[in-house]
């Protein structure tokens, strides 16, 4: 197979060349991917899968319109580029604004510190997972069901363009879930923990005792009040500050949803203040060893860091070569898709708030009653409004930690929110268990994180009997 990619190099430079007269901008992305698949549940294999493709995508631009077509047979090549400039060209009645990037003709391989996951046996990582269920099985018996999901992929891309950039770049991803729900009568409570990397099959290794972490929590859970609905002054750890920072503003700074958007681009009009002078927000695919971390975007941009939130204040948003000409920004090389099925979009990479320098101890002090929330279980986002649940929580009295609590979930507005934020930790965590979703393409892996933060007022929701709102 690798020999079919290294083959259509000067088939796909040279179509490039000789369609470019037809079009404004013509990119030629072909892929060749190998995974496993495995999905556990009650510790029975449903899923046990190993898998080789090879593919790709052509995308062209004509007048500000756009075409194409995806394959999975290089044979199906020459007419997918004629179908994808047919249709650019049917469709296109404006004017085509893409940021300039510099050409390159480069090759790139994300590093691997240890074994690569395709050279581990199938029966090896089946064990693995069988292992991990045991291991969830075992902590109680009132633990009901149990799951466990493991994805590996490596990945080859190959992108031409008719500017003349070549970009051959591969990397490898690896993905384990976990998941124990316990049941006691009409109490239910589930325990979850991800973990990812983009360095070695060993980092989903002697996991055992995050694994039982997570069960422990669903049966430790069940016998736990649920928390008073309110609004309450919160301290959340570095993990659900890497899920906020993800889910609640990171979209909302993707400059496709602005650009079409005139209410939300008034909103997050550069200039803004959104948080106190000590919030610093970046995202970027350069800082390398994350599983947001990548050489090139999908469109041939370089990766680079991009601050978002400077001192509080809004100064950046993220891009691709289409979105950034039309607003007449510089791209920041964050057009991606999940694979060649599916044409490139403005995607976050790795997401964090900067540390800062109050002592976690410190960030407790003197909250006379507040909730401490550490990990996740769910998050959704509609817009600048978020609603996080998290993975355990604890009551917080008179500065210090009290009695835990279930049922927790966090919610409220992502603007007032960061106006909200009253210190930032000295700690910080990458998390590098997020799949991201977005326009159908669901599961792009991205790093997500940050410090503990104590945040004022934040809508607590749980047991509400008594509440006075």
């Amino acid at each position: 197979m690798a020999d079919a990619i290294d083959q259509a190099k000067t088939r796909i430079q040279e179509l490039c060349d000789r369609w470019r007269p037809k079009v404004d901008y013509l990119a030629i992305r072909l892929e060749q991917s190998e995974g496993t698949d495995i999905f556990l549940r009650g510790g029975r294999a449903e899923t046990l899968s190993e898998a080789i493709a090879i593919g790709g995508h052509v995308r062209a631009c004509y007048r500000g319109g756009w075409g194409f077509a995806s394959f999975n047979d290089l044979e199906s090549l020459l007419p997918s580029v004629e179908a994808a400039v047919a249709a650019a060209r049917l469709v296109g009645d404006d004017e085509t604004l893409l940021a300039p990037v510099e050409a390159v003709q480069i090759t790139r391989q994300l590093p691997l510190v240890g074994t690569d996951p395709r050279h581990v046996s199938l029966a090896r990582k089946k064990a693995l997972c069988s292992h991990y269920a045991d291991i969830l099985q075992s902590v109680d018996s009132r633990i009901a069901t149990t799951s466990i999901g493991y994805t590996d992929v490596a990945q080859r891309v190959l992108l031409a363009t008719s500017e003349g950039t070549l970009v051959d770049q591969a990397w490898s991803d690896m993905e384990m879930r976990f998941a124990a729900t316990a049941r006691n009568g009409d109490t239910v409570q589930t325990g979850r923990e991800t973990t990812g990397s983009r360095k070695a099959y060993e980092d989903l290794e002697n996991l055992d005792a995050q694994v039982m972490g997570a069960a422990q929590r669903a049966v430790s859970a069940l016998d736990l009040p649920s928390v008073r609905g309110a609004t309450y002054e919160v301290v959340i750890d570095p993990i659900l500050t890497g899920l906020f920072v993800h889910e609640a503003f990171g979209h909302l700074s993707e400059a496709d949803m602005a650009y079409e958007n005139p209410d939300l681009l008034e909103s997050m009009s550069m200039g803004r203040r959104f948080g106190p002078d000590n919030l610093q927000i970046f995202d970027g695919a350069a800082p390398q060893g994350h599983r947001g971390s990548y050489f090139y975007d999908d469109e041939g941009t370089p990766a680079t860091t991009t601050q978002l939130i400077r001192d509080g204040v809004l100064v950046g948003r993220l891009h691709s070569r289409e979105t950034a000409g039309k607003l007449g920004e510089q791209p920041t090389g964050n057009a991606r898709c999940l694979n060649y099925h599916y044409s490139p979009l403005v995607r976050m990479t790795n997401t964090w708030i900067e540390r800062g320098t109050t002592p976690v101890d410190d960030l407790f002090a003197d909250i006379q009653e507040g909730v401490y929330a550490r990990n996740w279980l769910e998050g959704m986002t509609n817009g600048e409004m978020f609603t996080f649940t998290a993975g355990e929580a604890w009551m917080i009295r008179n500065g210090r930690l009290a009695e835990p609590v279930r049922d927790v979930t966090l919610s409220g507005n992502v603007f007032r929110t960061l106006a909200d934020i009253v210190a930032l930790g000295d700690d910080f965590y990458w998390d590098e268990s997020g799949g991201c979703g977005k326009g159908g393409q669901n599961g792009l892996p991205v790093g997500c994180g940050g410090p503990s933060l104590r945040i004022r007022n934040v809508v607590v929701g749980g047991e509400t009997e008594g509440w006075d709102e």
